[in-house]
């Protein structure tokens, strides 16, 4: 069996930057065993599989080292922008669908000259938890190499969804993120501990710009280097604890990521609030660069 497939990075226009991710723009009739391998074989961290679909509607499902997850923000991303780069979609597509094992994922398309630019996908509504006891929080910072020091006071930690569960830290500059070392195997106790799926510190870089970095090492993914899922659920976070300005019942957030890792990306967050002041939608955008494309021998 021979399986095309393209290796599309993510949060960035140039090709060896952002996060790198797998699309397999036909997977339909893929049996299992061989799915649960897709991810390994490319050396990837992510995996969005197109099982079917039609017109400006695609089933999907996402895959990691660890593997299937419900939903991947930097594959969805690059997803959109792959399918119309190669002519999948159907051209000059505004809106596409995608059918996820959660829930359909709609991705509006921005484009520039007639050429698709920028995906913007609504992420799933955003959830919260309480946030972990003191003497749990003082583990995980100790997990990630640091102590309750490293902790901004200002800025809200909490346990937040936007498609998966995260931990987030407040960190007190960009540079104590960098600094960070975790211990991957006490993250992994700690992440079945909490419920959490990643670890994701962050620290203020302006009044709506935020430094981050994630750690994942439960689904296989010792560090993610930009990530769309995490980075939609602190914008909501964020918004919910009032520490952003915003303006007529919204607020556009930055997040930037994947520098300690040498592959720098910019993810855009908007979030939408309810009239009572609750964030109830985020929507998450970047652009996609193809990277490599090849064929799987299988």
């Amino acid at each position: 069996m021979r399986l095309p497939y393209l290796l599309v990075d993510a949060f960035t226009r140039t090709p060896g930057t952002g996060n790198r991710v797998a699309i397999f723009p036909d997977a339909r009739g893929l049996p299992e065993e061989l799915a649960s391998r897709l991810v390994e074989m490319l050396g990837v961290r992510e995996a969005a599989l197109v099982t079917g679909g039609e017109g400006d509607v695609f089933d999907v499902r996402y895959l990691t080292p660890k593997g299937e997850i419900e939903f991947a923000g930097a594959a969805t991303i690059a997803l959109a922008l792959a399918l119309l780069y190669e002519g999948i979609a159907r051209e000059g597509s505004e809106r596409l669908f995608f059918r996820t094992p959660g829930e359909t994922i709609p991705v509006e398309i921005r484009y520039r000259d007639a050429e698709p630019v920028e995906a913007v996908m609504r992420e799933p509504a955003p959830r919260f938890r309480n946030p972990p006891t003191y003497s749990e929080l003082r583990k995980v910072m100790e997990a990630l190499g640091a102590d309750e020091r490293y902790l901004h006071r200002g800025l809200p930690v909490g346990v937040a969804y936007a498609g998966l569960w995260s931990l987030f830290l407040p960190v007190v500059a960009p540079g104590m993120v960098d600094a960070l070392e975790p211990d991957l195997d006490r993250l992994i106790e700690l992440s079945k501990k909490l419920a959490v799926a990643t670890f994701h510190p962050y620290a203020p870089m302006g009044p709506r710009t935020y430094y981050a970095r994630d750690f994942a090492p439960a689904l296989g993914i010792p560090e993610d280097p930009v990530t769309g899922s995490a980075n939609g659920a602190l914008a909501a976070l964020l918004a919910r604890a009032g520490v952003v300005p915003r303006w007529e019942g919204e607020v556009v957030i930055t997040i930037l990521q994947g520098h300690h890792l040498g592959v720098p990306g910019e993810v855009r967050v908007r979030v939408v609030y309810t009239a009572s002041g609750e964030p109830y939608a985020v929507y998450v955008g970047g652009s996609a660069a193809i990277a490599e494309r090849g064929l799987l021998e299988l």
